[in-house]
């Protein structure tokens, strides 16, 4: 079992796990759990270890097919999630990060990628990512680094993977431009307007009905209320990660509200302007931050 990092700021406490995606095991401030770890058993190197949040590098959700071109050449990738048989997420959740810097109240984790033998099948270009935690008393804030380590361009996303709590009443609001429905495949089939069912664009019920679709054109912030338990939380991102992937699944203690830069299989579509999938020459990187800030109501 992967051991865990624990870091604290006056009554906060955040768990990490370097060795298991570099993911966060939990965070904990003032009596509330604002994080809820979970056993996905579709992930399977998670290998049934409870996670609250991991990172997604260097892409964010589903790649059609387990496969994608790029410059007139055809990558295959390795499913990584069971019962779809599909590649997701990236693999930075999969591997061992590396802990560069530690302090009482942040930490620094690496990641190098280097596709030979069967890491070839996760991703088929070299990168570096970094990726830091700085924990506050009412706060977490995370940055998400990946550099392309390859001689060649490389195809690049980003962002996080956060499980709340789905208690206590919860409410959520965001504003974002349009919604992707998906198709039978789960992948992004119509672009429709964020109106109606769709809009969150005031604080409403999260509800029971199952929603795992990705947001454009989001505001950049998102909120969280739990009211019978008198708290509430702000999601901030940087400009990098203006898609917002949003999973409500049914029956589940925990709902998703997920950051990223890219669309789902954005490796497939980068013919949409907005597609939020950055090509890096050699040696150049792509950041994205996220702050989440808590306070009572």
């Amino acid at each position: 079992m992967s051991a865990t990092l624990e870091l604290n700021a006056g009554g906060a406490t955040l768990g990490l796990l370097p060795d298991l995606g570099g993911s966060i095991a939990f965070w904990r401030s003032g009596g509330m759990d604002f994080l809820r770890p979970v056993i996905d058993p579709h992930l399977v190197a998670q290998h049934g270890r409870a996670v609250a949040g991991y990172p997604l590098v260097p892409f964010s959700n589903r790649v059609a097919g387990d496969q994608f071109r790029f410059e007139g050449v055809d990558y295959h990738l390795t499913p990584s999630f069971a019962g779809e048989n599909c590649a997701i997420h990236g693999n930075g959740w999969q591997r061992r990060w590396r802990l560069d810097m530690l302090s009482d109240n942040s930490a620094t984790l690496s990641l190098d990628h280097v596709p030979v033998h069967e890491l070839a099948g996760q991703w088929p270009f070299s990168y570096r990512a970094q990726l830091r935690y700085d924990l506050r008393e009412n706060g977490l804030s995370i940055g998400i680094m990946v550099e392309n380590a390859d001689t060649r361009d490389q195809p690049v996303g980003m962002g996080f993977h956060p499980y709340f709590p789905r208690h206590a009443g919860l409410r959520l609001g965001f504003a974002a431009s349009s919604v992707w429905t998906n198709g039978p495949d789960h992948m992004p089939a119509l672009r429709v307007p964020a109106e109606g069912e769709w809009s969150f664009a005031h604080m409403r019920d999260a509800g029971h009905a199952p929603i795992d679709n990705c947001y454009a054109g989001w505001s950049g912030s998102a909120f969280l209320r739990w009211p019978r338990e008198g708290y509430a939380l702000t999601l901030e991102s940087s400009p990098e990660l203006r898609h917002l992937v949003l999973f409500t699944p049914p029956d589940q203690p925990y709902i998703g509200v997920e950051p990223v830069s890219n669309m789902n299989d954005g490796l497939n579509r980068t013919v949409i302007a907005d597609s939020g999938v950055r090509v890096l020459a050699p040696g150049q990187r792509m950041e994205g931050h996220i702050r989440m800030t808590v306070a009572r109501c």
